[in-house]
């Protein structure tokens, strides 16, 4: 069957300097296992199925698939399948918004030149043991006392997130990948830039349990990283984050929090491969 399908890098302005994600838009009658074999045939981080959703209040349902298994949310195919569905002619229920249905729920997106969404619940939080910290240590090739700050930052995919002092200690790790997938973990780093920077912190991300050793730009992660950062006030209201440098990507993530406390995540969403797919 002929479906249509796109490409959309998510993240960044720069073509080809994002993440990107594979939609395929009309995604009926196609079965888990061939949900499974498209995601790995893309071998991108992330390949997502745009399907009638299930929810009064959804807009559509989507289902997202990384080369190892199905997550029940990321961010950047979140991003980008919104903006692939809109292109492709859809309709939201309210004008300016979007309400997407996959594994956690309803995930509200807000429409405009640039796409965002409303980060999901933390379902995990709280400090690592120090074992698990031991470990990581060990793993990212640092010494236990270079790790300023960890948490629990769970929000569909089993993230983690530790704290370095400087943007430059994240970027010059060379990571044990053998080591870190031991932890079974998804592990993400950061270390903030210095009072004036154009960001506020870089980000590092090991997918390691969804079989992507360094991700490029990660929605979900910089999601719940705000929201633990926001909670202790250890950042302001907006501010942007970089991410992708290491692996030669130019991500820029768009962080805003509402007065009610409600985190948004946004980004540049831009289609560079449209057409059809045979599945």
């Amino acid at each position: 069957m002929i479906r249509s399908f796109a490409q959309v890098d998510v993240f960044s302005a720069q073509p080809f300097m994002g993440n990107p994600v594979a939609v395929v838009l009309d995604a009926v009658g196609l079965s888990d296992d061939d949900m499974r074999r498209i995601a790995v045939w893309t071998n991108l981080s992330e390949t997502t199925f745009v399907l009638p959703p299930t929810h009064a209040e959804a807009d559509y349902r989507l289902r997202i698939f990384t080369p190892g298994g199905e997550l029940p949310f990321a961010g950047h195919p979140t991003l980008g399948s919104a903006h692939a569905w809109l292109e492709a002619g859809g309709v939201p229920l309210r004008p300016g918004w979007l309400r997407q249905e996959c594994g956690v729920g309803l995930v509200e997106l807000r429409c405009g030149q640039t796409m965002a969404f409303a980060a999901p619940p933390t379902t995990r939080t709280g400090p690592l043991d120090d074992n698990l910290l031991e470990g990581l240590a060990a793993g990212l090739g640092v010494a236990r006392e270079a790790i300023l700050d960890h948490q629990w930052v769970v929000n569909g995919p089993n993230w983690l997130c530790v704290r370095l002092a400087t943007a430059a200690e994240v970027l010059a790790i060379e990571p044990d990948t053998p080591e870190l997938a031991k932890l079974g973990v998804d592990i993400g780093i950061i270390g903030f830039y210095p009072v004036g920077s154009e960001f506020a912190y870089e980000t590092r991300a090991f997918a390691l349990e969804a079989g992507v050793v360094e991700d490029p730009v990660t929605g979900s992660l910089n999601a719940s990283i705000a929201q633990w950062l926001h909670r202790i006030g250890a950042v302001p209201d907006t501010y942007l984050v970089s991410q992708g440098a290491r692996v030669g990507r130019a991500g820029r993530v768009l962080i805003e929090a509402d007065p009610d406390g409600t985190i948004w995540v946004g980004g540049a969403t831009t289609t560079l491969i449209a057409g059809t797919i045979t599945a």
